[in-house]
C-alpha cells in the first residue's frame, strides 16, 4: 500500500468515524465513508495495545497494510477506510487476515464480488 493511500492524521480518521458506516467480523471493525474528488482510496489502520507490545503490534499493522495492497484494485477509489484490529488477529497469518479483511469489506459492501486471486475466486 502506498504512502499517499494513508490516513494518518487523527482529524482524518475522525472524518471517516463521524461521517462513515461500519462492519464488523470477529478480527476487524471497518469503517468507510465516501470522499469525493479523491484519485486513489485510502486507508488508516488502528492496532491497540490491548493486542500485544509494540513488535506485535507493528508486525500487524505490516500485515494488514500488505492484505489491503493485495485487494488494491478491488477497492474502489474516492473512498477512506478505517480498520481496527481487534484481539486475536496477531496469531493470524496473511493469509487469514487477508480473508477476513475480504471477509468485513464485502460486509461494508465496500468490495461488490469475491476478487480473483491467481485464477481461484477467493
Amino acid at each position: 500500500m502506498h504512502r499517499s493511500h494513508r490516513l494518518k492524521k487523527n482529524e482524518q480518521f475522525q472524518a471517516v468515524f463521524q461521517r462513515g458506516s461500519s462492519a464488523a467480523n470477529k478480527q476487524f471493525v471497518l469503517y468507510s465513508a465516501k470522499q469525493e474528488g479523491q484519485a486513489a482510496f485510502r486507508a488508516g489502520i488502528s492496532v491497540s495495545k490491548k493486542i500485544g507490545n509494540a513488535v506485535v503490534r507493528n508486525r500487524v499493522k505490516r500485515l494488514i497494510r500488505e492484505a489491503v495492497a493485495r485487494m488494491e484494485s478491488d477497492i474502489p477509489v474516492g473512498l477512506d477506510l478505517v480498520i481496527i484490529a481487534r484481539p486475536g488477529v496477531e496469531a493470524m497469518t496473511l493469509e487469514a487476515i487477508e480473508q477476513s479483511l475480504l471477509h468485513v469489506m464485502k460486509r461494508a459492501k465496500v468490495i461488490k464480488q469475491a476478487p480473483v486471486h491467481n485464477g481461484k475466486r477467493r
